[in-house]
């Protein structure tokens, strides 16, 4: 077992939370490092200068970029900063470094290299959601953003509908229609939810609702950062009756749909999956 202890002939990572909206969110703990740092590796190196010049900070050590194209090759650099003594800080546009965002391969390095790893802790997107979106807090997980391509986000989130956490996800405002449908169509229309928009910024806001309200208000246009919170299956809560499922699989068949297709129709509206539904009519 390793520990990061407090004498070191190495440097130190650090990664730092940044602020989600308002620039005086900021700690002064941040300020401090951004002020003190041998190396900022930032996401973007130009949000990075308009957050330093909002805090009043100038910065004290030499900035690069660090984002996800060249994240794999940018960490071994910054690791051999690391390893010649040298303080490397991480920041990314918003939240914390390896969180959805890039960090996780260079703190992996570090850690295998015996570098000590430490965080300044910062506003985060997925926690500030939860707080407020009034759905159960005790126990949660994050999900990142959901597959792109619609097959793989469908099989995903039929993957969580027993999940009986809190899930919090990150959406692209343009996905968001077709993500909230597919939640709808997975964990069923009514399951709620709440979609936050623009934390901490001038135009925050916060929907609460059924899936399938959220996914009918969303074919709208939604623009900004979203963070999305659905609530966890709660065992025993009401299901579908499967066997009325079933006799509506043969109504549709008896009136000339074919049965993959009607198992298909009749799964979406009862929001579960086909699979369930498919091997409840092969029993039958």
């Amino acid at each position: 077992m390793r520990e990061d202890g407090p004498v070191n002939d190495k440097g130190r990572l650090v990664l730092a939370g940044a602020p989600i909206g308002q620039a005086d969110d900021a700690s002064p703990r941040l300020r401090e490092a951004l002020a003190t740092a041998d190396v900022i590796a930032a996401e973007d190196t130009r949000r990075l200068r308009r957050l330093a010049t909002d805090i009043g900070v100038s910065l004290g050590g030499r900035v690069v970029s660090y984002y996800d194209a060249n994240e794999a090759a940018r960490a071994q650099e910054l690791l051999g900063a690391l390893l010649d003594g040298e303080t490397v800080l991480v920041i990314t546009d918003a939240g914390m470094p390896g969180v959805s965002d890039p960090g996780y391969r260079l703190t992996r390095l570090a850690v295998d290299a015996g570098v000590p790893v430490t965080a300044l802790p910062g506003p985060s997107a997925v926690t500030t959601a939860l707080a407020i979106s009034g759905l159960a807090s005790d126990r949660f997980c994050f999900e990142g953003f959901p597959p792109r391509k619609p097959g793989e986000r469908s099989r995903r989130l039929a993957a969580l509908a027993g999940e009986e956490r809190t899930m919090v996800f990150f959406e692209a405002p343009h996905r968001l229609g077709a993500t909230l449908g597919a939640m709808a169509e997975a964990f069923g229309a009514e399951r709620p939810a709440a979609v936050c928009r623009e934390l901490t910024k001038t135009y925050e806001e916060v929907r609460r609702g059924g899936l399938g309200e959220l996914a009918a208000w969303a074919e709208g246009d939604v623009r900004g950062e979203i963070t999305l919170v659905v609530a966890g299956h709660e065992p025993g809560s009401a299901e579908p009756d499967i066997e009325e499922l079933v006799d509506e699989v043969a109504r549709r068949q008896e009136a000339g749909t074919p049965r993959k297709q009607a198992i298909v129709e009749v799964a979406k509206s009862a929001g579960i999956p086909k699979r369930t539904l498919y091997d409840a009519v092969h029993r039958a």
